[in-house]
């Protein structure tokens, strides 16, 4: 089969398209054959060398950690009837990706896919919408009346986000760029704040119950989020950790996400009851996963971007 790996870490060039033996489950996996996966700004950071101690990988390793697909075999202990399957997953951070035609996935990582959008286009619902759903709705507890800021809303996990916390009733403040404003604003956002122009902490003019920091940023800034929160609020960071504020009341918690297969068969129920819009802002052939990840360091992505393994005849499905 054909994959896209790299045998040294390094700029996006070290990605290479081979051909490579196609994998065989094992006893609790699930053989699928890929239909899409995603680029994650953390597939790159991986790439670069930046996470060796935190996510070591084996060389040469093929990356992806989103993906979806159909089941075509299943190993010992795996139920047959699984076989023939749409699913969706969110791989193990460490172990092979799914930039390839096939891919072994842990049985108990897999969700039914939705079914009312493109199979391919489902792989961007697993890692970004699992984060999303850990940090509005299990962490934060978002309910009506609240007020949310998503601070980097025009990203995969802030458009997840921003749906999330509208959807429970709560009026969303975002940030985004001006690329990025009428998708954030299509997705619930009451107020977007073009981070390019105006200080985040300076257009946030009341309190909030919720922050959600899904960008990297300085102390300085990461203290300003942190004090818009109100007496009992959450500031929540997938990325710089938040400090709490001495005799403040005022939760911090850095998100790690974690592959959860319930949370991502009920995002997918989402999807199709018409509750959960996937944004893909993009498509490309598998082959161009070199190209996505110099985009993706350049900045110049909006939301999900979903890659495609091209076979035979043209069949991408």
């Amino acid at each position: 089969m054909r994959a896209v790996q790299y045998t040294r870490y390094g700029r996006p060039e070290v990605l290479e398209t081979v051909e490579v033996p196609r994998p065989a489950p094992g006893p609790g996996e699930a053989l699928v054959r890929v239909a899409g996966t995603t680029f994650n700004p953390v597939d790159a950071t991986v790439r670069a060398g930046y996470l060796t101690e935190v996510f070591p990988v084996d060389l040469p390793h093929v990356p992806g950690i989103d993906v979806s697909g159909t089941v075509v075999a299943v190993g010992e202990g795996v139920p047959v009837d699984l076989i023939g399957r749409g699913v969706v997953a969110f791989l193990p951070m460490t172990g092979p990706g799914a930039s390839a035609e096939y891919a072994t996935v842990p049985a108990e990582l897999i969700a039914p896919a939705p079914t009312t959008i493109p199979l391919t286009d489902a792989a961007a619902l697993a890692s970004s919408g699992l984060t999303a759903w850990q940090a509005i709705v299990e962490e934060a507890g978002v309910h009506a009346g609240q007020r949310v800021l998503v601070n980097g809303a025009g990203g995969g996990v802030g458009s997840f986000s921003v749906q999330l916390a509208a959807a429970a009733g709560a009026t969303v403040v975002a940030t985004a760029s001006a690329r990025s404003r009428d998708a954030v604003a299509a997705h619930g956002a009451s107020q977007v704040i073009d981070y390019t122009t105006t200080p985040v902490a300076r257009a946030v003019t009341e309190p909030v119950d919720v922050v959600l920091n899904l960008v990297r940023t300085s102390p300085e800034e990461t203290a300003a989020l942190v004090s818009l929160v109100k007496p009992g609020g959450v500031f929540i960071s997938t990325t710089t950790p938040g400090v709490e504020p001495a005799g403040a009341d005022v939760r911090t918690v850095s998100l790690f996400v974690r592959s959860d297969a319930a949370q991502l068969a009920r995002l997918a129920q989402l999807v199709d009851a018409g509750d959960l819009r996937v944004d893909v802002s993009a498509r490309y052939p598998l082959e161009e996963l070199a190209t996505v990840h110099g985009l993706g360091e350049a900045g110049e992505l909006r939301g999900k971007v979903v890659l495609s393994p091209t076979r035979a005849g043209g069949d991408q499905s």
